[in-house]
């Protein structure tokens, strides 16, 4: 059993690891094509996409499950950097760094705490539950709006193609929110 000073410094030692998202930089640009967005950036974004975006949703998710998927889900980037999605990769040796990556990081908090970000993180990994599959769906919708806003961004530079955005990111939205949208700027 350990001390709440104890706890307390695990819990403040994983929130300090956690501000180095801030330094990590992604592919996509922000909606204004004028830099790269860093994970943290990206973590907070996707947040709010899924709470403004949560009737959408094609079941009913826990969205406080949703939203803690989403801010963890990043974490293994700390160590294992930024894999993007459409970047030709070897995906079991990624899987395998970011496995490790999820061992280290949430082995920072205390066993309980450690042990229930992981799982959230495994479950949105294998994108299976009700609550993954939608975070999975607005993980990969965000990007697309941002690169479409921005007049193509990263898609320009990993020569993406329409099939692409299908097999990649089109079978995860549509798995998570498949209700028709029919807002001017993604129809």
């Amino acid at each position: 059993m350990t001390t709440p000073g104890a706890r307390l410094d695990s819990q403040f030692a994983f929130l300090m690891e956690a501000d180095k998202l801030k330094s990590i930089t992604r592919a996509t640009t922000l909606s204004d094509g004028s830099r790269a967005e860093n994970s943290a950036e990206h973590s907070w974004h996707i947040c709010l996409f899924a709470l403004t975006l949560a009737e959408f949703a094609q079941t009913p998710v826990d969205f406080n499950r949703v939203v803690l998927m989403l801010l963890l889900h990043e974490f293994v980037e700390i160590d294992a950097g930024d894999h993007p999605i459409h970047l030709a990769v070897d995906e079991a040796s990624v899987a395998a760094e970011e496995a490790t990556a999820a061992d280290r990081l949430f082995g920072l908090l205390p066993d309980d705490q450690g042990a229930h970000y992981r799982a959230l993180w495994d479950e949105f990994e294998a994108a299976q539950s009700p609550d993954a599959i939608f975070a999975k769906a607005i993980d990969r919708v965000a990007p697309v709006i941002q690169i479409m806003a921005s007049g193509g961004g990263s898609w320009k530079k990993y020569n993406v193609t329409l099939e692409d955005l299908e097999n990649r990111v089109g079978v995860q939205v549509a798995r998570g929110a498949p209700r028709p949208c029919t807002h001017k700027s993604v129809a």
